[in-house]
């Protein structure tokens, strides 16, 4: 496979992800350049870049907020710019450290989570009847953080917050989870508790196709099956986590020599 071939997926099944051809010019300069990236409902991916190499611009496309200057863009089977973008969003899961500024600190940690049935930031804009209360503290308790419902968002702490929006993003059953550096500005305590709940929603059979934005390959959770490395806006290399994520791959993407190794199902970089 060469580093910008399509990953194989199984004939006829719908894809939770399709970006074909994609670039965005801001200003002159490419942020993203002819992106080709297919993520499959089974596959849970995590991508790599250095600063500016697009991540989050990517992200953003994926989660229907970005128009692309050029290429395609489908989601859940549905084409962006032939569809309702609004309601296709309450179908997509999506998470990052910026999020939590968005919320107002009084509202409860479930009001957080149910809010997301309707892609929204507060209850009143919205009717909700008691299966969303309920349903939200289930979301809330399958990430482990049940017995914060009743707590205020604002006085939690940057782990727990993070898990309160963790939780929100499954709200919606969603079939297409994004998250966009959910571990920035954890404490190794935060960052391992959040990385353990991915893990466990990565290994669940009847979960959302996952994409993991991050810097570092020691945040990538046990599970994750696939790896895009992007860099100055280009995929670099695309494909199975076990054999894409190499040394030699990763030093090319971050522009410096790099020992990598693996152990325990998780993984670890250093400088050489």
């Amino acid at each position: 496979m060469s580093a910008v071939d399509p990953v194989p997926h199984a004939p006829g099944v719908e894809l939770a992800l399709a970006l074909h051809g994609v670039s965005l010019v801001r200003e002159g300069r490419a942020l993203l350049a002819d992106v080709d990236w297919e993520v499959a409902p089974s596959q849970r991916w995590v991508v790599l870049g250095r600063n500016g190499s697009g991540k989050s611009t990517l992200v953003r496309i994926a989660s229907l907020y970005l128009h692309p200057s050029t290429g395609t863009v489908s989601v859940l089977g549905q084409r962006l710019g032939r569809t309702d973008v609004r309601r296709l969003r309450t179908r997509v899961g999506l998470a990052s450290a910026g999020m939590a500024d968005l919320l107002r600190p009084d509202l409860t940690a479930a009001d957080v989570v149910m809010t997301a049935k309707h892609a929204a930031l507060e209850p009143w804009w919205h009717t909700y009847d008691d299966e969303d209360r309920a349903r939200a503290r289930r979301c809330l308790a399958d990430v482990g953080v049940g017995d914060f419902a009743d707590r205020r968002f604002g006085s939690l702490s940057s782990g727990e917050r993070q898990r309160v929006l963790l939780a929100r993003t499954l709200m919606t059953d969603p079939g297409l989870l994004l998250l966009d550096e959910p571990t920035a500005g954890l404490d190794l305590a935060g960052r391992e508790t959040l990385v353990g709940g991915l893990a466990t929603l990565a290994a669940r059979p009847d979960g959302p196709a996952m994409v993991l934005v991050t810097h570092h390959v020691e945040e990538i959770p046990a599970g994750f099956t696939h790896v895009l490395m992007l860099a100055e806006g280009r995929v670099q290399a695309a494909g199975p986590l076990a054999e894409v994520l190499t040394e030699e791959a990763l030093s090319a993407c971050f522009g410096l020599p790099l020992g990598l190794e693996r152990r325990h199902d998780r993984w670890w970089a250093w400088g050489r």
